[in-house]
């Protein structure tokens, strides 16, 4: 079994920067996409930002130019840099990830616990 442990949370500043890591661990024979997720209290978990195997990278309109994703395969480490952080960026940050264990033959969904992101003056 796969598990994501994400670091890294915390309080800062509007205009501040701060970065997330995801590691993961357990059984794992591959994995394929690993993304950043977020939810605002009163809203639907939204993609942040997502990262393929091959680094191809996908961005929400209200983060891109902003936040960089970016992964370690030989680590099964998915990291965010944020920047020029808002309020409105406030939210539980999840990591996700599509694995395989060596006795699966397919790939499931995996997420993290979640860390608290809270941009405040």
């Amino acid at each position: 079994q796969v598990q994501l442990l994400e670091s890294g949370g915390g309080l800062v500043q509007p205009g501040g920067s701060l970065r997330l890591s995801c590691a993961a661990s357990g059984s794992i024979f591959s994995i394929n996409a690993m993304g950043w997720y977020r939810q605002a209290p009163g809203k639907q978990r939204e993609l942040v930002a997502s990262i393929t195997s091959r680094l191809s990278t996908n961005y929400a309109d209200s983060v891109r130019g902003r936040f960089t994703i970016s992964r370690d395969n030989a680590k099964n480490t998915v990291y965010l840099q944020m920047g020029s952080l808002k309020p409105e960026d406030t939210a539980v940050y999840y990591c996700h990830a599509e694995s395989r264990g060596f006795r699966d033959t397919a790939y499931s969904p995996v997420w993290g616990q979640g860390t608290q992101v809270t941009v405040s003056s």
